[in-house]
């Protein structure tokens, strides 16, 4: 049976190694919102602003990146949180809700995890990581290199960085709480187990198995089972991506409001869900029609109006499915790969906007076109740092001198305190790949590109 009071866990890994405060710095603030502070300052979240959400190297300022999309999965985690902690504290959290604090708590938490979820998305989104799988299993060493790599993904990486390669000042990452920790994540389970608890993926990599073990030990969880948090953190994030992508689809010009409400239809005209929120957003255009707008302005004010009802409508839905199965998450009955909105009166409208993204968005072809360069520049990039880290230690040749160089000081420390194994060398690669932003990746291929076959 799991208790509050453990996955609600404010120790840090560093203070459960019997280390201690290094700044002092906390005076005012719960541990819970010192995690979403110290996630919000950090580097990679800054380099989320230039790395893929839907549209590859997009110029464009008001469409998506996937800095924006954090943000936007953030508040709604947050809101969701709000709600939980006011409205159903005692149904959620129990009679001791107060002395936990859920009301500064949860919301923090769960802004934090939002805000974090996609820390370790390479460039180019989803292709990217399909490109760093393709280049391990092409190559000519494929029989060596492990299943954290040929089946690498982007919520593994995540959990890596946050707690072993953003180093603050000492091995334990941004040293996040426990809690924070466990409600990041999505998949728990380590590659290779044969415990995935339901879940499509395995979401921990073997080098981190102690650090997964300790936030178990400390939450009450175990491999298999998800924080209930968790569940909220993947609801909002898929409420953005089918709602939200599909704003950006139209504001790209791929499709229309009047496309998106026609799918959304002819994809079940009976659901009463998808029914309320057409006819919601087609009574606003239809207001909007009387003023003086083009039709790019109509176009985008009322998918605005679109967005707005259904993201209601869906975190509502979303809350609901949570109190309603929260006995279930708790004492461990809940059925295996539980989602929330799969679960909810909105599953249908959240199929359906995915599929119009897929087919408006993804699908197209200026879409695929950049994603295959995306591809391409991530499996030659990762070729020529291959040289490097594999002749780390081979002084005589200049070109894999120069290309170890430029990796982050950082990746390069874990790295050199590893057994510099076939293992520790195809982690440090996926690393400095996940870590590069897209133009610091074009940049930096280009830039080795030149040099790989030059005269010396």
């Amino acid at each position: 049976m799991l208790t509050w009071e453990q996955l609600l866990n404010q120790d840090r890994r560093k203070a459960i190694h019997g280390g201690g405060e290094s700044m002092g710095s906390g005076i005012g603030r719960t541990e819970s919102e010192r995690d979403y502070d110290r996630i919000l300052f950090s580097a990679p979240i800054r380099r989320l602003s230039d790395k893929t959400q839907v549209f590859p190297m997009e110029e464009n300022d008001s469409i998506r990146t996937r800095l924006t999309h954090s943000h936007e999965v953030s508040n709604l985690a947050r809101s969701i949180g709000v709600r939980l902690a006011f409205e159903h504290a005692e149904k959620v959290f129990g009679e001791n809700h107060e002395k936990l604090g859920v009301k500064r708590n949860v919301p923090s938490l769960l802004a934090a995890v939002g805000l974090a979820h996609d820390l370790g998305n390479p460039p180019f989104g989803h292709q990217g990581e399909i490109a760093i799988q393709q280049w391990f299993v092409e190559n000519e060493f494929k029989e060596e290199v492990d299943i954290d790599f040929t089946k690498f993904d982007g919520n593994a990486q995540t959990f890596r960085l946050v707690t072993c390669l953003q180093v603050l000042n000492d091995q334990y990452g941004l040293n996040l709480t426990v809690g924070t920790l466990a409600g990041l994540i999505k998949y728990p389970s380590i590659y290779g187990s044969s415990n995935k608890g339901g879940f499509k993926k395995f979401g921990i990599f073997k080098s981190e198995k102690a650090i997964i073990s300790d936030v178990w030990k400390h939450t009450g969880l175990e491999e298999g089972i998800r924080h209930p948090l968790a569940y909220v953190m993947e609801a909002c994030d898929d409420i953005a991506y089918s709602i939200i992508d599909a704003e950006d689809t139209v504001k790209k010009g791929y499709a229309s409001f009047y496309d998106l409400m026609d799918y959304l239809t002819s994809f079940d005209s009976e659901d009463g869900v998808i029914d309320d929120v057409v006819n919601t957003a087609r009574g606003k255009n239809e207001i909007f029609k009387q003023d003086s707008l083009s039709s790019a302005e109509l176009n985008d004010i009322s998918m605005q109006m679109f967005r707005v009802k259904a993201i209601s409508v869906m975190v509502e839905a979303a809350t609901n499915v949570f109190v309603e199965n929260i006995d279930k998450m708790m004492n461990g009955t809940i059925k295996p790969g539980f989602e929330l909105i799969e679960n909810s009166n909105c599953a249908k409208l959240c199929k359906a906007s995915k599929k119009f993204d897929f087919r408006y968005g993804f699908q197209h072809k200026e879409v695929l076109r950049l994603e295959l360069q995306g591809n391409n520049y991530i499996k030659n990039m990762m070729s020529m740092l291959w040289k490097a880290i594999e002749n780390d230690e081979k002084p005589d040749k200049p070109f894999e001198r120069y290309a170890f160089g430029g990796i982050s000081e950082n990746y390069r420390r874990v790295y050199n305190a590893s057994d510099k194994t076939m293992y520790d060398k195809c982690q440090l690669l996926c690393d400095t790949i996940s870590g590069m932003t897209e133009s610091y990746l074009i940049k930096k291929h280009n830039e080795l590109k030149s040099l790989e076959n030059a005269p010396t």
